[in-house]
């Protein structure tokens, strides 16, 4: 349980950190019809993935039953922006430091939520499938649509 906070109060501060980092990286446009535009919402994309952590990583704090579920969502989600824009779907906003550090976090979090670490609720292979769609449809969302 110790192992599992502390992995936890690392990935929520590496969460926190990057939220931060992009969310002053919002440029808020003037006039009401930029809003409605589509690169004003591709600029939410890597907050988007940096709030999963949060999330992800408060479940596993917590040792919510949803714990894997969460924990493979974010994974997948931060591995699918640097394989999209390397297959050329899209260019990623997401700066080379985020990149980096959300795919170390996501290879961690797939990890312990496919082999189920901390003996949570297993994760099932339709909930598998269901976060590697979210994420697809996250990513799709603030990229490509």
């Amino acid at each position: 349980m110790k192992k599992r906070k502390i992995i936890a109060l690392l990935l929520l501060i590496i969460g926190i950190g990057l939220s931060i980092a992009f969310i002053t990286k919002i440029e808020f446009p003037e006039g009401f019809e930029a809003y409605f535009k589509r690169e004003y919402y591709n600029q939410f994309g890597p907050l988007a993935i940096s709030v999963e952590l949060l999330i992800a990583s408060y479940y596993l704090f917590i040792g919510h039953k949803k714990t894997n579920f969460t924990l493979a969502l974010f994974g997948f989600t931060a591995l699918l922006d640097p394989f999209f824009n390397q297959i050329g779907l899209f260019n990623s906003i997401l700066p080379l430091y985020g990149t980096i550090i959300l795919s170390i976090c996501a290879l961690l979090c797939l990890w312990l939520a496919i082999v189920n670490k901390f003996k949570l609720k297993p994760l099932s292979n339709l909930g598998v499938i269901f976060s590697i769609i979210l994420g697809v449809i996250v990513e799709l969302f603030f990229n490509y649509l």
